[in-house]
Order: structure tokens, then sequence, then C-alpha cells
């Protein structure tokens, strides 16, 4: 009966409740203008999202609503926006690439059933160890694909044929742009830079982006100028419904939504660690983020939407401005929804380049020298594993990337907590006896583990006495590796004659050294010892008896 009350209790508490908008009687001015202003800052980076994924700019504004709609009701944030973001986008262009824009719905929803399985079973707080180099070197690494995605609107040059890999497009653009016609759509995107730089300089609480957007499109289309623009969008919602299911091509999305359902969690899960310590407006409970974010991308894709997650920029710009509930980020979707059903011919005539222009200062944005700076003074491992990390999402893959930097951040722990640990050699206490050289009195600290279990043993080892006393008292950490060298070392020094003695076994470490043998490998169970007094004197008189045998 209490085993289903407390289950009862754990799924009531990723349900909505009414506390959610406790407080709003006091806070519903400021919520509003917030959502106001997450709104029209969010408008160019969803529509801009929505074009540089290649699924298009009524997606990225169908996912801004109808998943940072469901987002805001159902997540573990009161302040967190969700939507279309840059990461994911840069996963989402390959996929776009290799399979077309169709398969972005599938994607949303496989991804979204796997983001929201993961906070039912309460995998929330697993994104907290991700070590910090490792998350900015992939934010950086992200900014750089962004930035390069924008090449060929802002070169005026269509982004098919090309190579999936940034890099390699972006040059191939380059070099086949025509000039001088591409100085037009590049003039674009330098007014946006400025007009953004500018603003957020001097006057920052302006956004930036959504005035840049209509300083530049408004000549643009006064005086009909050749740019590309973001083309026709419908003036409704489109219908939910599902897609046909073809089963080949879901078989082949499995890995790319795997990916994207990684990402999700990540990203939002960050995103809404980052917003509760920008301001006390509540809590965060992970685990009921996890599954807000889920049912947002599945509520996208049966929209036509792309997958969605936590915008930590725009929820930075939420937290800002005033929001203190979710009504801020549900008025956000209820604004852009407003847009559709308003203003969708105006919108449609929003140039590319200037879309491209938002996104470049965004990703240069994320490019932070100073952050690199800052993870450069904590030490050159730290610096390794953020310039690697960032050089495996630009050159390969971002999924791939985060693992290969949590890799090689376990590599640099590893190796400095194996060097916090040692096996030193002691004098014995007392008044100095004849025979103390024959016994090796060795204090053994830090951590046994297979990272450093060899060193320590081999210290021991090489020393030619009769009698081991093993101070294991200072022993923090002992794995299995740790603990099974230890018995074999036990057991190699008993059958070249040395008596071994273990002075001091912590009562943790005790079952795992029972287990793995390495107190069944003392001659005697009385070489045990919990004092070092009883230890050096049964040594000494062990000493006593092979002299006077001899």
């Amino acid at each position: 009966m209490n085993t289903a009350r407390s289950r009862l209790g754990a799924l009531r508490s990723l349900l909505p409740a009414a506390d959610d908008y406790r407080g709003l009687s006091r806070s519903w001015r400021a919520d509003l203008l917030a959502g106001v202003t997450v709104g029209i800052v969010a408008l160019p980076l969803a529509l801009a999202f929505g074009v540089s994924s290649g699924v298009g700019a009524e997606a990225g504004l169908v996912t801004a609503i109808v998943a940072g709609l469901v987002a805001a009701v159902f997540g573990g944030s009161n302040v967190q926006v969700s939507g279309p973001t840059g990461a994911m986008v840069v996963v989402l262009a390959p996929i776009v690439a290799a399979h077309g824009a169709g398969a972005v719905v599938y994607v949303s929803i496989l991804a979204g059933v796997i983001v929201a399985a993961a906070g039912l079973l309460r995998l929330g707080r697993a994104v907290s160890y991700i070590p910090w180099p490792v998350i900015e070197g992939f934010t950086a690494g992200i900014g750089v694909i962004i930035f390069l995605q924008q090449v060929p609107s802002a070169l005026g040059v269509g982004i098919a044929g090309h190579a999936s890999n940034a890099v390699v497009a972006a040059a191939q653009v380059v070099e086949e742009s025509t000039w001088p016609g591409a100085l037009l759509p590049l003039g674009a995107v330098a007014a946006v830079a400025v007009i953004m730089l500018v603003l957020g300089r001097w006057l920052p609480s302006v956004p930036g982006s959504f005035v840049a957007i209509v300083l530049v499109s408004v000549p643009a289309a006064l005086l009909d100028l050749p740019l590309a623009t973001i083309g026709a969008l419908p003036n409704s919602l489109p219908a939910p419904g599902l897609p046909p299911v073809d089963l080949a091509l879901l078989t082949a999305l499995a890995g790319p939504a795997l990916a994207v359902a990684a990402l999700a969690a990540i990203e939002s899960l960050l995103s809404a660690r980052v917003a509760a310590s920008l301001a006390n407006t509540g809590g965060l409970n992970a685990d009921r983020e996890l599954l807000g974010q889920g049912l947002a991308s599945i509520a996208a894709g049966f929209f036509g939407g792309m997958p969605a997650t936590g915008a930590i920029a725009r929820t930075a710009v939420n937290v800002r401005s005033g929001a203190r509930t979710r009504v801020a980020a549900i008025v956000h979707a209820l604004l852009l929804l407003a847009v559709i059903l308003v203003a969708a011919s105006i919108v449609s005539r929003i140039p590319l380049a200037a879309l491209a222009g938002v996104l470049m200062v965004t990703a240069a944005r994320m490019v932070s020298i100073s952050t690199f700076r800052r993870v450069a003074r904590s030490g050159g491992a730290s610096a390794s594993v953020f310039l690697v990390t960032a050089f495996v999402t630009v050159a390969f893959d971002l999924v791939i990337a985060v693992g290969i930097g949590i890799a090689a951040a376990a590599f640099f722990a590893l190796r400095a907590l194996s060097r916090t640990s040692g096996a030193h050699r002691e004098d014995l206490p007392g008044a100095p006896e004849p025979g103390d050289e024959r016994i090796g009195l060795f204090r053994i600290e830090g951590s046994l583990f297979f990272g450093a279990a060899e060193r320590l043993i081999d210290e021991v080892a090489r020393h030619d006495v009769e009698v081991v006393v093993l101070r294991l008292s200072g022993l923090q950490l002992v794995d299995a590796t740790g603990a099974n060298a230890l018995g074999e070392m036990v057991t190699a020094l008993e059958r070249r004659g040395a008596t071994v003695l273990i002075k001091g076994v912590r009562p943790e470490h005790r079952s795992l050294l029972d287990q793995l043998g390495v107190i069944g490998a003392l001659r005697h169970p009385n070489h045990l010892f919990a004092e070092l007094e009883p230890a050096v004197a049964h040594a000494r008189s062990h000493i006593r008896r092979a002299t006077a045998s001899a």
C-alpha cells in the first residue's frame, strides 16, 4: 500500500499542479511583459532556425508555438522558454540532407518519446555528470557550425549539392559565389550584425534582432531589392496528424532520433539550470522537465514541426525581463501564434540574408573568448578537453563530440586522482630495534583503483624486506581492480617468503577485500590488525624468531 502511494506521489510530481502558478496574482503584469518581450526576441530566431535546419520557416515558427506552449505547461521549470535552437539545427541539417525534410517529423516524435521516457525513469540528474569544459566546448563548436551554415544565405547561394560538413560546404559556397552579386546579401548581413551589436552595447534592453530584421526588411521590400525571402507562410496552424508509418524510414532514423533526444535532454536541463541560477523563480524538477520537453517535441511533430529544447538565450531574456511564472512562456507562444494569424504575409517578405545575419551574430556570441580564458586558467587538462570537444563537434558530430569530451575529461580526472594516491615507506614507531631494516611499513593513501593500482603495488613490491606492514586506514577509495591487484601482491610477497600484515582496513572496504581474496591471501588470520602498535610488535617478534632460528 505504501509503495503504491509512493509511486502515485512520484507520478504526481511530474504533472502540472496549481502550485505552478503560485504568486501569479502579484506577478501577472511582469509575466505578461516578459512574455511579449521574449516573443519578439524568439520570432526571428524561430524563423531563422527553421530555415537553417532545412525544414522551412513555417516549421520553426510552429515549433516555437506548439512546443513552447506544451513545455511551459508540462516542464519542470517555471521560466524555461522552449523552441527550436541552434544546437538542434546542427543535428537536424544532416538528417534533412540524408532523408528529406519530411523525416524531421518522425525524428521529432521518436526523440520526444525517448526524452519523455527518460523523465519517467528519473534520469533528469544525469546531465550533472557532464563536465563543464565539455559543455563549453560543444557550445563553441555549435556556434562555429551555425555561423558556417549561414554562409550560403549570406552570399546568396543555394545549399543544394554541397557537402554535409559545415566547413567544407562553406568553402564550396565561397568558391562558387558570383561577384559583385554576392555584395547585396552580404550587405544585408552586415547591416543586421551592426544594428544588433550597437543595440546590444548601448541599448541592451531593446530586442536587437527584431529591430535589425525590421530595419533591413522594410527598405528591401520598398526598394524591391533582389534578395531571397522566406516565402509564403500559412495564416493558421496546420492541422495535427500522424505521418504515414514507414518502417524502413523509422529504422533508419532510430539512431538520429537517439542523438536528437540526447541533445534535447542535455540542452534543456542545462538551460533550466541556468534559469534557476539567474533569479529566485522556484526550483527545478529535472525529471518533469524531461517529460515536458519530450511531450513538447511529440506535439511539435504532430503539427509538422521539429524537435524542441529549452533555449538558454530566450530563457535568460525571459528571466531578466521579470518573468516569475509559466505564464510568461505561455504568452510568448501565444504572441507567435498571433503573428501567424495576423502578420504571416508581412513575415514572409523577410530576406533570408537578414535571418542569416541574426544567426551569425548569435553564433559569434556562443564562441566566447572570455569563456575560453576561464577554461584555460582552470588548467591544461580543462583546456585540452574544451578544444577536443569543440574540434570534434565542428569536424565530425555533436553527439560523438560530447562522448569523446566526456572520455577525455574522465581520462584527465583519473590521471589527477591517481597522482593523489601513493605508497610511502615510513619509519617504525618507537625506539629502533635490531632487525627493523628487515621490516617495511607502508602507508597506502588516496585511491587504489584501476588507474593507480599497478603503480602503488610496484612501489611496495620493489622493497626487499622480510615483513611487510600495509597501513590501509588512509585509503579513501578501492575498486575491484585495486582490490584484486592488492590480493595478487599479498600472494606474491607471501610466495617469495615475506610475511604480510595488514593494518586498518576501513569498514566500507572490508567486504570487497574479503570477496577478492585480499584477507584470505594472508598467511594467518591474526595478521589483520586494527591498530598500528600491535602490528609493528608482531612484525618485530617475527624478525626475532627468524633471527633466533637462523
